[in-house]
């Protein structure tokens, strides 16, 4: 592994005399001059389609991203997590979320033990829990069937099964409702529940500790609405399962040890969609679907581990990012799903890509001097169309885009679907290509509104395309992000699985909480202590005065 500043390799110094030269060459130029781009820029992976040919790239581009690649040693690093050595080196654990994945006939040694059979008990576990639920073997307190999973996290407990259960509404149980709590503002709670039959619901509770703040908070309230509902605190072993390590809290809480699903500190939080953190996902769409789910991220992580570096699409989309980050200065970067059901992956993704990457120490410990992560955003299409597509064509910045399709429609209302991915298509032609003022001029605009309708064009994007969205090729889709995220923390020497960044507001929030229903003094900075009180004296005023917040743990 390169231990030296990716400003410092050989190749870096070439990619920036590259940039030099490329960056005056527009897109309209470069599919001229080599017919076969489309072609050769165009690669497989996983039941997927990715095609990089309207990027702002050259085969020379990719050869030399490709060998500062080398010069970082990705390949080592790679190996390094599919072996379970410790990368994540702040915290000192393997990175694992690829055993996850893994079959049930294969192994992976980590220290004196096999993790894939630990990993499938859990696996066995959940599904004969989730189809005892679906079959409604499972009875609530009162013994009505549960009709209700209402998953309570925070973060990867909640952005990763939150965006893959609406991903595959169209795959799941129409006799259940899922929902998804992870706010610690109580809207989200009192929403979630207002129309929810207590004795036909279940609260599935993501949390590793068991003393997270939002989460915990949320799991409290709900577990004393169920008691004041139905009457009896007996009524919580049956209303409530966890995903957790913490068995002690787990129990104290009032469920059963039994009715704890574990998953492991080689987990991350934004990794850990197909760990038991996906319970409230296979209870939805059954374990068989989950295990298709299972084998889309394997399959992805197989092409990663095996393809060249070359044609590898995780390698290549991670290299992407650095080149538009580091050369171009991009800042943002638009993810475009033209697929309904997919609304919530980029907000998944920008926990996946911000918080693992959003990094300004390297892995020794140092400033670094480059720009890392991009800012992650988006809307579906055509929605987006309606709102900030304007400036992707017209606006001063550029921002590289992913364009996410699917070949076949979910509905019957296929006619529909064509118009969408017509939309898809014509956007990434828009941006690419543009339309010169000799062109609009042409087409009988008055000279005046010439500069108004004028696209300048050579604005890159990614269009990515499978047979249909599927819980393979969801698996698949999120497991592609994963490396490329990898792939981009290797290349700037940072730490992707670690998140210290997210724990100073949260120790703040723990001492400010009780702060706001006392009297007593506070010393904070001006700003802070003059909201302290501004807070406490409408907190009064309004009589909403009472014992403070409780701290979670």
């Amino acid at each position: 592994m390169a231990t030296r500043p990716p400003l410092e390799l050989p190749c870096w110094g070439r990619l920036r005399e590259h940039h030099a030269a490329v960056v005056r060459r527009h897109l309209r130029e470069l599919f001229t001059e080599d017919p076969q781009r489309a072609r050769d820029l165009t690669f497989e992976a996983a039941g997927w389609r990715v095609d990089l040919s309207k990027h702002r790239i050259t085969r020379d581009t990719i050869q030399l991203l490709v060998q500062l690649a080398e010069q970082c040693g990705l390949a080592a690093r790679r190996e390094a997590m599919f072996r379970g050595e410790r990368i994540n080196t702040t915290e000192f654990r393997p990175v694992l979320h690829i055993a996850l994945r893994l079959p049930r006939s294969r192994s992976l040694i980590v220290g004196d033990q096999d993790v894939v059979p630990q990993v499938h008990q859990v696996l066995d576990r959940m599904a004969d829990f989730a189809t005892r639920v679906r079959l409604g073997a499972w009875k609530g307190f009162t013994g009505k069937r549960i009709r209700n999973i209402v998953n309570i996290g925070i973060g990867g407990s909640d952005l990763g099964p939150a965006m893959v259960y609406e991903a595959l509404q169209f795959h799941a149980d129409q006799n259940l409702r899922v929902r998804y709590v992870s706010n610690v503002d109580g809207s989200d709670l009192t929403l979630a529940l207002r129309d929810l039959d207590p004795a036909a619901t279940l609260f599935v509770v993501c949390s590793k500790t068991f003393t997270t703040l939002e989460t915990m908070t949320n799991a409290r309230s709900a577990r004393e609405w169920l008691i004041s509902q139905l009457g009896s605190e007996s009524a919580i072993a049956r209303h409530f399962v966890a995903v957790s390590t913490n068995q002690a809290a787990v129990r104290e809480f009032g469920i059963a040890p039994e009715n704890m699903f574990v998953f492991w500190d080689w987990v991350g939080g934004r990794y850990s969609v197909d760990s038991a953190i996906g319970l409230s996902v296979m209870i939805a769409i059954g374990p068989d679907a989950f295990r298709e789910f299972l084998a889309g991220f394997h399959a992805m992580d197989e092409h990663f581990r095996s393809a060249p570096l070359q044609r590898n699409v995780p390698v290549l989309l991670g290299l992407l990012a650095v080149w538009y980050v580091n050369f171009f200065g991009c800042q943002t970067w638009a993810v475009v799903p033209y697929e309904h059901c997919l609304r919530r992956l980029p907000s998944y993704l920008q926990q996946l890509v911000m918080e693992s990457n959003g990094k300004s120490v390297t892995l020794q410990g140092e400033a670094v001097s480059y720009a890392t992560a991009p800012v992650v955003w988006g809307e579906p299409g055509t929605n987006g169309q309606h709102s900030f597509f304007q400036l992707l064509h017209q606006g001063t910045v550029l921002v590289p885009c992913d364009f996410i399709g699917f070949c076949e429609a979910q509905t019957p209302l296929q006619h529909h679907h064509d118009l969408l991915i017509a939309n898809m298509l014509a956007q990434a032609e828009a941006l690419a290509f543009g339309r010169t003022a000799e062109e609009v001029a042409a087409r009988g605009v008055t000279a005046g509104l010439v500069p108004h309708r004028t696209f300048q064009g050579n604005r890159p994007s990614t269009i990515l395309m499978a047979p249909k969205l599927t819980p393979r090729s969801l698996g698949a889709l999120i497991a592609l992000y994963e490396h490329a995220v990898f792939t981009q923390g290797v290349i700037w020497n940072i730490n992707s699985f670690d998140q210290w960044g997210v724990e100073l507001g949260k120790e703040l929030a723990d001492r400010i909480a009780p702060e706001l229903g006392t009297n007593e003094e506070v010393q904070h900075d001006a700003s802070t202590t003059q909201w302290i009180l501004y807070y406490r004296e409408r907190r009064a005023r309004d009589g909403r005065a009472g014992k403070p917040p409780a701290r979670a743990n």
